[in-house]
């Protein structure tokens, strides 16, 4: 993702049952016949036929995928940082003085209806914010707030989790990358262990194979003993831009056959995969589908954003570089599990 620093971020659906029954005849069956669906399978069927001059062996084929706004949705704020907001109300309530404090008092005004109030919030707010929301706590006490609020927590515009808005037609190319012996991981400019807490659960990534923004933690002792570890407020690593190709290689340490993404943050992670010999799979989603989803670019005339941002330089770089753009509104037959 792209635009807002790293630092804010850092910090159930399933796989869904459309086209298990048809898993023998189309892999993909919540996509439309086309270019991006023809690439991915024409892809999986040249990179595991071991007649094929571009077999690539089971132990080398990893896929990489982006998560806010590849995988699930990302608009009109990163669900990460509608939590870092969600949890202020419980930091005021155990620390009363931050509630005249800024930005406290503005995220405050923010989820009292307010929502003009964010906009006096700038990336060092955020970043403040998401410190005292991310850090400071056991790993585990973290663990258990994420998992309480993933329960409760509702998306304004469907009023469902938001473990339910995750695209049907990706977790389909997850599970037929899987099923082809792929190994997939999520790289994600969001928090590390965040993401961690409901990958495996979602889209069935265990929690070693999320690459993401990760802060660091510091060992110690409980007063009964035992060791603990709690997350300290500084930066390890910076899953975003050239950040993603770097923990690519620090975290898995094997160039992916294939990588998926949607912002300009993403574009390192599909040169760097794309630049590998033999058969190469490269793809960013567009978000064009206003109707269904969001629509915003601003590649191809559409709205301009400060989440995801798609540009035109972008979408142009894709084709010159043989990177396949999937259209939402074109390639998706279903955007979600629940659509009917």
């Amino acid at each position: 993702m792209r635009h807002f620093h790293p630092a804010v971020l850092v910090l159930a659906a399933g796989l869904g049952t459309g086209g298990i029954a048809h898993a023998q005849t189309d892999p993909l069956p919540s996509w439309n016949e086309g270019a991006a669906k023809a690439a991915i399978v024409s892809f999986v069927k040249e990179t595991t036929d071991a007649a094929s001059p571009r077999f690539v062996p089971p132990a080398e084929r990893i896929a990489t995928f982006d998560h806010d706004g590849t995988l699930w949705v990302s608009h009109p704020m990163y669900s990460q940082v509608m939590y870092c907001l969600e949890r202020v109300p419980a930091l005021v309530k155990a620390k009363p003085e931050l509630a005249k404090a800024e930005p406290f008092k503005s995220v405050m005004q923010f989820l009292s209806g307010d929502r003009a109030a964010i906009a006096k919030l700038h990336e060092k707010d955020l970043i403040k914010v998401a410190a005292a929301t991310l850090t400071g706590m056991p790993v585990e006490t973290f663990q258990a707030e994420v998992k309480k609020w993933l329960a409760e927590a509702r998306d304004p515009r469907w009023k469902r989790p938001y473990t339910e808005l995750t695209y049907l037609p990706m977790l389909e190319v997850l599970r037929y990358l899987r099923a082809s012996g792929y190994k997939t991981f999520i790289v994600t400019g969001g928090g590390q262990d965040f993401v961690r807490v409901y990958s495996d659960a979602i889209y069935g990534i265990p929690p070693e194979q999320v690459v993401g923004s990760a802060g660091g933690t510091k060992y110690g002792y409980g007063k009964d003993g035992k060791p603990f570890l709690t997350k300290e407020p500084r930066l390890l690593l910076n899953d975003n831009d050239a950040g993603k190709p770097e923990g690519i290689h620090l975290m898995i340490g094997r160039r992916p056959y294939a990588a998926f993404g949607n912002s300009t943050g993403d574009r390192q992670m599909l040169e760097y995969t794309k630049a590998g010999a033999g058969a190469r799979l490269s793809m960013l989603v567009l978000h064009d589908d206003g109707k269904r989803e969001y629509a915003y670019g601003p590649a191809q005339g559409l709205p301009d954003t400060k989440v995801g941002t798609f540009p035109q330089a972008l979408h142009d770089e894709a084709k010159k570089q043989g990177w396949i753009v999937i259209s939402m509104k074109d390639d998706w037959k279903k955007v979600f599990a629940f659509d009917p």
